[in-house]
């Protein structure tokens, strides 16, 4: 019986997985779902706090969270499923040998691999400025900065956040909750210009700057100023704004780096196919790290997709394939309900319902073209933001909806009989 159990442990293939972060977290749980006996599975990490929900660093940051508030994976859990995590140095892969298919750590050992996947996220990008690396200045990415950051707001009293999308906006608010004086630098005309109209993005600076935020809009920033710390930012119309923190939140590039090395085929990714499979059969990729059919990604849900397209491919239950859809931002940046979807700008060919209420801090707009809702965008009141999704995926005539679509589902759904008699019922 012993040896057939040893036989039994000896065939399962080796599974090496490069990136300890929330995308292999994910493929992880999928695994041990699947096919917990067909894998011995190692994962590498250089991250010496394992992994965590990266998107709960910002209440990190504003104290309404603690580090272990947001972890994963338990170390219990690798044990329970007999999963072998490296971390620090012995988890810090620095080459990938696909001749002998092996991986070498910063620690000098080198692990087999029988299938390998590479989950190494992204980068924060650094404005290319005189001053970039004086002390100081940092990104908002991981745990380590939170420490930064937290550690400047007890002894800075002035904030520059560079970049007003989702990441700049909770930094920000953030530090203002940790007691510093904020002011946000944003190249575009209103903040999270990506997600919002300009009257959303609007309302929202109004809310926000209620709030306590200053901002700084139409902006670029040309140097960071400073001996050994930072003492100030300048802009490029040569306004100087004081500043014990600089924190960049300007975007993320995939980190590609290692696969690059190892000969693996990348564009602005390692470019995969739709089971997650680069150019080499043995090596798969998802996350951050990744570009299929010319997208990259940098928002949790399609990573989960992702991770559960790869589980089912490692596990040979199936067929499944990775599809990009388009998909909406629904966010509470800071407390504020933001909702956007499809094409919520319109053009000439397009027409607008729209509803404001300052007071309230509301704003919705819905965006239809020959009779079928083709985008939303919504503050404040964000409740409805599923169901405007729906239709615009559907593509259905909502003519008989018109005088109702504003007011959301619940009115819709009550002028159409079968609907109402559900509802009824």
């Amino acid at each position: 019986m012993k040896q057939a159990t040893k036989q039994a442990m000896s065939a399962k293939l080796k599974l090496a997985l490069i990136g300890n972060g929330m995308a292999s977290a994910k493929l992880l749980e999928e695994l041990i779902l699947s096919c917990n006996d067909r894998y011995e599975i190692s994962v590498f990490g250089d991250d010496p706090h394992g992994n965590y929900n990266r998107i709960m660093l910002s209440p990190v940051l504003a104290g309404e969270k603690s580090q272990n508030d947001i972890g994963l994976l338990t170390p219990a859990w690798y044990e329970q499923n007999s999963v072998t995590p490296y971390s620090g140095t012995a988890g810090t892969v620095t080459a990938i040998n696909r001749r002998n298919k092996t991986i070498q750590c910063a620690d000098g050992n080198s692990h087999q691999y029988d299938r390998l996947v590479i989950s190494t996220g992204s980068r924060p990008f650094m404005l290319p400025i005189p001053g970039i690396d004086l002390e100081g200045v940092m990104s908002f990415r991981d745990l380590y900065d939170v420490e930064k950051m937290i550690s400047a707001s007890q002894t800075g009293k002035h904030a520059v956040v560079v970049g007003a999308g989702l990441l700049g906006l909770e930094a920000a608010m953030g530090l203002k909750e940790r007691g510093m004086d904020v002011t946000v630098i944003n190249r575009a005309t209103y903040p999270l210009n990506r997600q919002l109209d300009e009257e959303a993005g609007l309302c929202l600076q109004t809310q926000l700057e209620a709030k306590g935020l200053k901002f700084e809009l139409d902006a670029d920033t040309h140097a960071i100023h400073g001996t050994e710390h930072v003492t100030h930012v300048e802009l490029a119309d040569g306004k100087q704004l004081t500043a014990d923190l600089v924190v960049m939140a300007i975007g993320i590039r995939p980190n590609i780096d290692l696969a690059k090395a190892a000969g693996i085929y990348c564009e602005q990714g390692i470019v995969v196919n739709d089971i997650m499979q680069s150019f080499d059969p043995s090596i798969y990729a998802i996350g951050e790290c990744i570009q299929h059919r010319g997208d990259t990604f940098g928002l949790v849900a399609p990573l989960y997709d992702q991770a559960k397209v790869l589980a089912n491919h490692l596990s040979e239950h199936g067929v499944a394939q990775y599809q990009t859809l388009p998909t909406a931002t629904k966010l509470k940046v800071t407390g504020i309900n933001v909702f956007s979807a499809g094409d919520f700008l319109g053009d000439e060919s397009t027409e607008q319902l729209i509803y404001r209420d300052p007071g309230q801090g509301i704003y919705k707009k819905l965006v239809l073209r020959s009779e079928r809702l083709i985008g939303a965008v919504m503050i404040g009141d964000t409740q409805d933001g599923a169901y405007y999704k729906d239709l615009i995926d559907s593509q259905d005539d909502v003519s008989s909806l018109r005088p109702y679509l504003m007011f959301g589902k619940a009115l819709c759904e009550a002028q159409e009989p079968d609907k109402a008699c559900e509802v009824a019922a």
